[in-house]
């Protein structure tokens, strides 16, 4: 028996897909036949659920909890604890994304370019005045997500296909039984009968790694599909954050942020199968959710106004794209 090394599903010794998570063995090799390793423990207790001060675990600092926040970042070193059941917990892996676009100007061409995008849209940024702009370090839950849907939808194009080729075939025979082809009286075909194989069924798979804003004030600028250039970051360093620029604490736990990614790859899994196929039907989504790790991304924040509305429009400061924008 084999193991796949991306879920740690045991597979049989001949198989070439992951039965759970799609994954090809042969791309990523299996793991021999020993079980697979456990995900790495929570960190230590720091303190309890209801200090009013603990130290950083990294450096000793102190740190003082302030009601509902559940992810504190140390403002010395940017060592990082979260709040559980158990208690304060330190964060094993605490990373961040380099800050690319670090001057507003640059952050602002992003906006135009999104904006100004289309026939109609044409000089629409010339006509907005820029209320605000700011730049902070949020933070996101970024958690590994498997995904495998199981639907069925019915074949519709097949069977109208089916049913035109009938009916050509038909009116040819009516005009060979007219006495000329294309010609004579034209033969109308009744169909009847059951359709064959009406309804099939089929499974998608999905890989991702889902980011969940940990600041529920910003639920509203979620990423629904976005995805953080994650090969660019690094252990999170204070020193590499701008002088004056905000570290943001978290009231978002991890449990919480669980239960966000797997809605919401529910429903992606949920769109592309319903973009892929027309009349879905009993469609089952198994999602499994590894071990997540917390990230602090530079995001600018322009609030637009324009003819008496306002929107905010959020830019990924280490990518130069739109992550998401609120009207």
């Amino acid at each position: 028996m084999v193991f796949c090394t991306k879920c740690g599903t045991s597979l049989p010794e001949d198989a070439k897909f992951c039965a759970k998570c799609g994954t090809p063995l042969a791309a990523v090799g299996a793991a021999p036949a020993t079980a697979p390793a456990a995900a790495a423990p929570s960190g230590p207790t720091v303190a309890a659920a209801g200090v009013q001060e603990m130290k950083c675990p990294a450096c000793g600092a102190p740190i003082k909890p302030v009601f509902g926040e559940m992810v504190i970042s140390c403002e010395y070193c940017g060592g990082s604890v979260t709040l559980g059941g158990a208690g304060w917990k330190e964060i094993q892996k605490h990373t961040m994304l380099p800050l690319k676009v670090q001057d507003q100007a640059a952050a602002l061409a992003a906006v135009r370019a999104y904006v100004d995008q289309g026939l109609f849209h044409r000089h629409e940024f010339e006509e907005s005045k820029v209320v605000e702009a700011k730049l902070s370090f949020v933070p996101y839950w970024v958690l590994p997500v498997s995904a495998s849907t199981t639907y069925q939808y019915q074949a519709a194009a097949a069977s109208v296909g089916a049913t035109v080729g009938t009916m050509a075939a038909a009116e040819l025979l009516g005009g060979a039984l007219g006495g000329r082809r294309g010609g004579g009286p034209t033969i109308i075909p009744i169909m009847a009968g059951p359709v064959v194989n009406p309804t099939r069924s089929e499974t998608i798979s999905g890989q991702y790694e889902y980011p969940v804003v940990a600041v529920k004030s910003m639920g509203a600028y979620q990423p629904k599909d976005y995805q953080f250039q994650l090969a660019e970051r690094s252990l999170f360093d204070k020193k590499a954050v701008p002088d004056g620029t905000p570290v943001l604490n978290g009231d978002l736990g991890e449990d919480a942020a669980r239960g966000s990614a797997k809605a919401y790859v529910e429903q992606l899994q949920s769109e592309a199968a319903h973009h892929k196929h027309s009349m879905v039907s009993k469609l089952e989504t198994k999602v499994d959710i590894s071990d997540g790790e917390l990230l602090h991304a530079p995001i600018w924040y322009f609030s637009l106004e324009r003819k008496g509305k306002r929107s905010m429009v959020l830019i990924d400061g280490n990518g130069a794209r739109v992550i998401r924008t609120v009207e």
